[in-house]
């Protein structure tokens, strides 16, 4: 679960109930059944009217993913030009075809986007073919995934516009009702107003920053796909890993660059270690 959205959420709703608490006494002024219906429900139908049920699904599901932790956040993408260039130094060593098996171990998560890619190395496609069918891939896949944050953005909008539906038939109905009592005009506006407050925390609180970070993580994808296609095409066309390291990099802020010389370092700091580790249990186990 994503920490900082759900405190986000809390916080902001906290605020919104913390104010309540200190202004009133009368907390029970700010429920109302028939307003929370009215707002959900018109939001509900009018988005149903504007797009296909299984947007709307997709839409909803938004709202739910964004309590989730993104595992295709810009925290990965360092390690994506890491696996690139393991590829690069294997096809050095063993040719493109090497990759087949690379294919089954590329994650499920990315909707097989990676796979494709080597699926489209082994085949024998030239970097710039390669560029070009990925390019369309990444295209398409991101506007099938933003039509769930127009959705959301679609029920910001009505939200608010729903409320102002529920004041109206408060104040009507108060006014009918108020015969020749003007003591009654206060509480029954205040009534009337609730639903305008829903539409609006709902749409503020809720769907518009959904929206937002649907967006968002589309975004980041999306470069994180542009990025690893930038490596493919290179790939593709027998490019050495250095060259293939400095085209990915320049994609990147440069806090999180991939360096094969700091690497190569680990790697070789890490075996003398190992060694020296069995070189000390040796005599251990001759004492023993």
């Amino acid at each position: 679960m994503s920490l900082n959205t759900l405190v986000a959420v809390l916080v902001g709703f906290g605020l919104f109930i913390g104010a309540i608490a200190l202004s009133t006494n009368n907390y029970f002024v700010f429920v109302s059944g028939a307003g929370a219906i009215l707002v959900l429900g018109g939001t509900l139908a009018s988005t149903f009217i504007s797009y296909e049920y299984t947007y709307v699904f997709d839409g909803l599901r938004g709202i739910v993913g964004a309590f989730k932790i993104d595992r295709r956040g810009r925290s990965r993408l360092n390690a994506e030009v890491g696996r690139v260039i393991r590829w690069a130094y294997l096809v050095q060593k063993e040719g493109i075809v090497s990759l087949d098996a690379e294919a089954k171990k590329t994650p499920g998560w990315d909707g097989g986007f990676l796979r494709f890619g080597v699926e489209l190395l082994t085949a024998g496609y030239e970097g710039e073919k390669v560029q070009s069918i990925l390019g369309n891939v990444i295209e398409s896949t991101y506007e099938r995934n933003m039509v769930g944050a127009q959705v959301l953005r679609s029920m910001a909008t009505a939200a608010p516009a729903f409320g102002m539906v529920g004041t109206l038939i408060g104040l009507i109905i108060m006014l009918d009702s108020m015969g020749d009592d003007p003591s009654q005009i206060g509480a029954g506006l205040a009534v009337a107003l609730v639903t305008t407050l829903y539409g609006i925390m709902l749409a503020r609180l809720v769907f518009a920053p959904a929206a937002a970070k649907l967006q968002q993580r589309e975004e980041i994808f999306r470069f994180r796909n542009y990025m690893i296609v930038e490596g493919l095409s290179m790939l593709a066309d027998q490019s050495g890993p250095r060259v293939i390291q400095d085209h990915m990099n320049s994609y990147l802020d440069p806090t999180i660059r991939y360096d094969i010389d700091r690497q190569l370092k680990g790697q070789k700091a890490g075996k003398p270690a190992k060694a020296s580790a069995k070189a000390k249990a040796k005599p251990a186990g001759a004492a023993a």
